[in-house]
């Protein structure tokens, strides 16, 4: 109970001295603390639609729009390279999808930096530290070595960029066995524009540009790489994913084909669909679903 008190005084401490110092319209505010003995509460601005992971996960939360998933993937990212970039860099080491708070405009912003570090300093590469943070978004050297860079960032944002794509968790019991690890199963197909679609949420319904989600998936795939090199700095994915938002080759929705009435005159002609013979046979489903009912067919 004295090492679990300790540990919470510790993140209080430090969620104060770095959201104290930092400002970024991608980081939540804190507007002020209080403590008692060992009772500390601390005060944020309110954001009005709660986490990322609560619109992505919960039974009964309505699928984010593609859209609006990209915006949130990149203000994240935003805030991310702020940190990383800061004149004294930080390391966020906490990156996931409860972590992420949305206003009533879906802006994201970073809040809990309980668990941030300041980045190497000079000549130093990385920053040794006890191996903290969530399973299924610490990047793997970290959790080897407990060499912490701002690398170990990026891979968590990979995957939670993985996971706005797929709308699956980064580790998922319940699923089979090959698919239970998010970047495991999903990086065979981030690469492959012909198997992408096994990749993307079927909650989207087809719903997204096809050119942005190969570009986001090939983001994705560079960023949750094993070589911690490889991965890029956190405003060359801003860079990559900001222009994706002016992508509109969105996919329709299904083909839904509408029969002609009968025609129970006895007018004779050719049979055709009513008055003037050019009835229309059918039709595409507009992306907001105003079409009328009809038969669907599969694609």
């Amino acid at each position: 109970m004295e090492q679990c008190l300790l540990s919470s005084k510790a993140s209080s401490v430090t969620e104060v001295i770095f959201l104290g110092q930092l400002r970024h319209p991608h980081l939540v505010k804190l507007i002020g603390y209080c403590y008692e003995d060992e009772h500390r509460l601390l005060v944020y601005e309110f954001m009005t639609r709660g986490s990322l992971e609560k619109h992505l996960f919960k039974k009964y939360a309505a699928s984010l729009p593609w859209s609006t998933r990209l915006k949130i993937a990149i203000g994240a990212a935003k805030g991310l390279a702020f940190l990383h970039e800061a004149e004294k860099p930080v390391i966020y080491r906490d990156f996931k999808t409860s972590n992420i708070l949305l206003d009533s405009d879906f802006k994201a912003k970073l809040s809990d930096f309980g668990l941030a570090k300041d980045g190497p300093e000079d000549d130093e590469t990385h920053v040794s530290t006890r191996v903290m943070g969530t399973q299924g978004y610490a990047a793997p050297e970290y959790i080897m070595t407990g060499h912490l860079t701002a690398k170990s960032d990026v891979y968590g944002y990979g995957v939670v960029l993985l996971e706005l794509l797929s709308g699956r968790r980064s580790v998922d019991k319940s699923r089979p066995p090959r698919e239970q690890s998010l970047v495991e199963w999903a990086r065979p197909y981030l690469t492959d524009a012909r198997r992408l679609d096994r990749v993307m949420d079927p909650n989207l319904a087809g719903q997204y540009s096809a050119r942005a989600a190969q570009k986001a998936a090939a983001v994705a795939h560079q960023c949750v790489s094993l070589n911690p090199k490889s991965r890029p700095h956190m405003s060359a994915v801003v860079d990559a994913l900001e222009p994706l938002l002016a992508l509109d080759d969105c996919l329709v929705g299904p083909f839904v084909y509408i029969a002609p009435p009968e025609d129970t005159s006895n007018n004779g002609g050719d049979g055709g669909a009513g008055k003037g013979g050019s009835g229309r046979r059918g039709r595409r489903k507009s992306s907001d679903g105003a079409a009328a009912a009809g038969v669907a067919a599969s694609t």
